[in-house]
């Protein structure tokens, strides 16, 4: 006796589709775990990789020091630049919502001189665009100084330096410019490599050479061309209250009012200071000395002393800094001049006079307000202390100045550098993103007056396949508008963890097709965006067009296997969930399971293995509309799950669908209607076709008998409401 076989065996005993399915299935895991590589270089190897390649002649790495865990290279003694990850001076999450980590590599003078790759979770990236192109991108950098500004793409700012996007990682190369640059520039701030401020986007002020006015102490200091600080010894000691210092030197209540100190710092450069100040000779010969970018304080006061007396030379002076924007800026023994005397009439008697020259290397702006800090220190023990700062406060009138009207390049440069980035990327595709709205408002008009369309079966039988080739050819291979289930992955995991909505704005094409697709499931169902507005889905749906047009046989299983093999792509949505519990990335390799990067991101440019299996998936289409769509794809899957809480049924059916008619259910190319006429809306690609049944009155069964039976009323002179009701035979 013959032992029965399990009725999984059975699917695949007559129809030689049931065996592409298998194979199909079969063919997506393998390509899924052939995307997944464990093998991979650590950092540190690759670092040391990188430094031979970059500084070949170094003999030391060591070790990371700092806020930011900066490493030094050196050869000997010698310093030859330094080296750090980004993960450890900013957090910047790509389009993965992870930072991409980046070893960078400076030269003392603030120079990158390299920049690699060392840890990534980006999808287009994990297995689809080769790596080697985002290392020939990051390579782009060597060279570029720290602070310049470095565009990705095309910008209206002259003085940037701009780089050409990776095809189809375009976001991703965006976030790697904005960590390498970002992180850079902090770095070398916190060496002192440059500035604390990036180079500005505007010309900055400058002063008016001519500009002379004969004036007095009384005027200077009373039109703010000379600025005072007046501390008194009271205040300064409420200043370290709460201190270790607080009762040290403390006042008297009776000398609480006496002046600590009277400080006075004016801006030497501008004639009616200098001159008036220094005299005419003296304002020569201090010019004269200053080069291009240097400028020339002067210090004057009484009481406390701001040079102090532990300063020695070639050390520093600890008790007096400028502080413009974020940066400090110390003075040491070059940098300063003796001041003898100062020649404004009705200058007070001053005990301690200095000239103090702010070096070219700081990019002082006269322009921007900046506060001289004087540090006041009281003794706590032998060798210890406490500081209390008080600052002088300082902007340069604007009667010396001139500001030069910015262009209107610079205007534009400044406006789209002050924007965040998913702004600026927004504006770069703002063609791609009209063009979109157009096509989505047009989808929009056609499934809101759908029963006007439907009436005319030729009309929308056409415009619905111009509508799939804008799709696959303008949504998926021009504007990389395909989704994935990645992104429904990705959505989840920041809900729960930490979310931003500029992760997800940073591709603008994504984001309006997941809210139009999240609109359109509360409305019609997943089938809008499944059967109007998936590149691959439309693609496959024109290939099995022309498939029927030339007389190809086409093959459909039983309903009953049918929808029985629904059930597949829900487990694998499922399978990659519980992946992606554990790890992300994991999840993200295993999701090659959809064959949307290989076929229309990246247009079939990749490994063998993925081209074949989209391939695969293709032809099988010729002979079964959608076999992916219906029984592989996650996203479709992920897609059904809400569109169990849409709000309407827009697709109409007749007491007549089912029983006794069929006719519906044997047209639907893609087997979405029950035996008993109910339309499967989880199932359901919203291609209309039963709707323009529905609607005809020479096709749809119940519309012809009913056209019949008012022919024979009108024979018989009778009124058709009230003949009896005949079966469709008749």
């Amino acid at each position: 006796m013959r032992r029965a076989k399990p009725w999984i065996f059975g699917l695949f005993d007559h129809n030689p589709l049931h065996w592409l399915v298998a194979l199909c299935l079969s063919l997506a895991m393998l390509s899924a775990q052939a995307s997944v590589d464990f093998a991979s270089l650590d950092s540190h190897t690759l670092t040391q990789q990188r430094l031979k390649a970059t500084f070949p002649e170094h003999t030391q790495l060591t070790a990371p020091e700092g806020e930011f865990a900066v490493q030094r290279i050196l050869q000997g003694d010698t310093l030859l630049g330094y080296a750090f990850e980004s993960r450890n001076v900013l957090d910047l999450p790509a389009y993965s919502g992870k930072p991409i980590n980046m070893l960078v590599l400076l030269d003392p003078q603030g120079v990158i001189q390299d920049t690699y790759v060392l840890e990534h979770h980006e999808p287009i990236l994990l297995t689809g665009i080769p790596e080697s192109k985002l290392h020939d991108f990051s390579a782009k950098y060597a060279g570029v100084q720290v602070n310049q500004r470095v565009v990705v793409g095309r910008s209206s700012d002259p003085n940037a330096v701009t780089v050409d996007a990776v095809t189809g990682a375009t976001v991703t190369v965006m976030v790697l410019n904005e960590t390498v640059m970002r992180a850079a520039h902090k770095v070398a701030v916190s060496l002192d490599l440059v500035p604390a401020t990036a180079a500005q986007v505007s010309r900055p002020a400058t002063i008016k050479p001519d500009a002379f006015n004969a004036a007095d102490w009384n005027t200077l200091t009373g039109d703010g061309s000379v600025r005072r600080l007046l501390l008194t010894r009271g205040q300064v000691d409420d200043g370290f209250v709460g201190s270790a210092a607080e009762n040290v030197d403390k006042p008297a209540a009776d000398e609480r009012d006496e002046t600590f100190i009277d400080l006075y710092a004016g801006l030497l450069n501008v004639p009616t200071i200098g001159r008036n100040l220094l005299g005419d000779v003296g304002y020569r010969a201090l010019m004269s000395e200053l080069k291009d970018g240097e400028f020339a304080l002067a210090v004057l006061g009484n009481g406390y002393s701001f040079k102090g007396s532990g300063y020695v030379r070639g050390g520093i002076f600890d008790r007096i800094q400028l502080r413009q924007h974020a940066e400090t800026i110390s003075f040491r023994d070059l940098d300063y001049q003796r001041l003898y005397d100062v020649m404004a009439q009705g200058a007070p008697a001053l005990e301690e006079m200095a000239v103090f020259i702010v070096r070219d290397k700081h990019h002082f702006d006269p322009g921007s307000p900046w506060s001289l800090e004087l540090l006041v220190r009281r003794q706590t023990g032998p060798t210890s202390g406490e500081f209390v700062s008080f600052e002088l406060g300082y902007q340069l009138p604007e009667m010396y100045l001139d500001r030069p009207l910015p262009t209107a390049a610079e205007l534009a440069a400044a406006e789209e550098a002050a924007r965040p980035m998913w702004l600026n990327i927004w504006y770069q595709r703002s063609f791609q993103i009209g063009v979109l709205l157009v096509a989505l408002a047009l989808l929009t008009v056609i499934l809101f007056v759908q029963d006007k369309f439907t009436a005319y079966p030729h009309f929308l039988h056409w415009l619905r396949r111009g509508y799939l080739t804008f799709t696959v050819v303008f949504i998926g291979w021009y504007a990389l508008g395909q989704l994935s289930v990645v992104n429904v992955l990705t959505f989840t995991h920041a809900l729960v963890q930490e979310f931003r909505w500029e992760l997800f704005l940073s591709d603008p094409m994504i984001f309006i097709l997941w809210t139009f697709a999240a609109a359109s499931i509360l409305l019609w169902g997943r089938g809008v965006f499944c059967g109007w507005l998936c590149p691959f889905g439309a693609l496959q749906e024109l290939i099995n067009e022309a498939a029927r047009k030339l007389k190809i046989p086409q093959y459909e299983l039983p309903f009953a296997v049918h929808e029985r093999l629904w059930a597949i792509k829900y487990i694998i949505l499922l399978g990659l969930f519980g992946i992606s519990l554990e790890s992300l990335a994991t999840a993200e390799r295993f999701a090659e399971v959809e064959p949307f990067k290989t076929s229309i991101t990246l247009m079939f440019q990749r490994e063998w293995w993925f081209v074949l299996y989209a391939v695969f998936l293709l032809v099988i289409n010729i002979f079964t509309r959608k076999v992916y769509c219906r029984y592989v794809c996650p996203l479709g899957a992920a897609l059904a799950i809400p569109t169990k809480l849409r709000l309407f049924d827009w697709l109409k059916r007749r007491p007549e669908c089912g029983s006794p008619c069929q006719l519906c259910a044997k047209e639907c190319e893609i087997q979405a209607i029950h035996p008993d006429g109910r339309i499967n809306a989880n199932e359901c690609h919203y291609c209309l076709d039963c709707q323009m049944t529905y609607h005809n009155p020479n096709k749809c069964p119940p519309l012809i008998l009913k056209q019949k039976r008012r022919k024979r009323a009108a024979a018989e002179g009778a009124t058709p409401e009230l003949i009896p009701a005949t079966s469709l035979d008749s």
